[in-house]
């Protein structure tokens, strides 16, 4: 049962945008999560052109869904900001199809905006299905050290990158980035810093939104009391050889876009080797 209307903020509601591609029955999953919200919200469900029936059954589902089909598969960074440009709510949710809220999920996280108006973005904790936290939804952005270590497959040296196994905070606290899968945005902090940059196709237009957030004076916060489940990977398993692709290519733009300009030729030119060698190996690795 939709429960879009039920709430104790009967004012504006909170904006849901949930891009879709072949989520599945996971999609019916979240999207009940999110109606079963205990504030109001307006939910927007971005197409990418879905061979699976899962827009079909989400729209019969849920009748006050907004639905925006893409005749083609346009990239996670564009559907979404055809929903954020849809939106109306003073709070403006990017939620992955694969997510589960729980009720009071985004009463929680727009209660902790209200309380920190120097925040533009919040981030709460996101733990896979057997409970455990998930890699990213804490995290720093990408500097010449962990940006050189991910495009050869090795380590950071900086001993803060796995912050998913450091203890957790206290309260909220502010962090470089989180995860792409539950971004809570300020629509003030929006018109500020912009859209989601429609270069990437998929992966890396998160951390380049966050590097744009701070770039921009707007703090992120990591929320540990507020959990939500995410079942990692559903929209992209079917096509691993290119999603790997396009997360080698976001890598890249990345770099050009924000770390590049401090170095000279040479590095750049080893760096963005590096980065498509990585692809290489991976895709070796899947073909073994």
């Amino acid at each position: 049962m939709e429960r879009s209307d039920i709430g104790s903020h009967p004012g504006e509601p909170v904006s849901v945008i949930i891009v879709n591609y072949n989520a599945g029955e996971l999609l019916l999953q979240c999207l009940h999560s999110v109606f079963s919200s205990s504030v109001r919200v307006e939910v927007i469900l971005c197409d990418n052109a879905s061979a699976d029936g899962s827009t079909e059954r989400a729209t019969a589902a849920f009748p006050k869904l907004q639905l925006i089909r893409n005749p083609a598969n346009l990239g996670f960074a564009r559907a979404a900001n055809e929903g954020l440009e849809r939106a109306t709510g003073k709070y403006r949710l990017l939620l992955n199809p694969d997510c589960i809220l729980q009720r009071d999920t985004l009463e929680k996280m727009t209660a902790v905006l209200e309380a920190h108006p120097e925040a533009g973005m919040a981030g709460c904790r996101i733990l896979d299905p057997d409970g455990s936290e998930q890699r990213g939804c804490r995290r720093q952005l990408p500097d010449m050290g962990n940006s050189l270590a991910k495009a050869l497959g090795r380590q950071s040296s900086r001993k803060t990158m796995d912050l998913h196994r450091a203890p957790l905070p206290e309260g909220p606290q502010p962090v470089e980035a989180i995860s792409g899968a539950f971004m809570l945005t300020r629509a003030e902090a929006l018109e500020q810093v912009g859209p989601l940059d429609e270069g990437y196709f998929l992966h890396c237009e998160d951390l380049d939104w966050c590097k744009r957030f701070h770039d921009s004076g707007w703090q992120i916060l990591f929320v540990p009391g507020v959990a939500i489940t995410h079942h990692q990977g559903t929209c992209s398993k079917a096509t691993p050889v290119r999603v790997s692709w396009h997360k080698h290519q976001g890598m890249v733009r990345y770099y050009r876009k924000h770390l590049a300009s401090r170095h000279n030729l040479l590095v750049r030119g080893g760096v963005i080797g590096a980065i498509y060698l990585r692809f290489l190996i991976t895709l070796a690795s899947r073909r073994s």
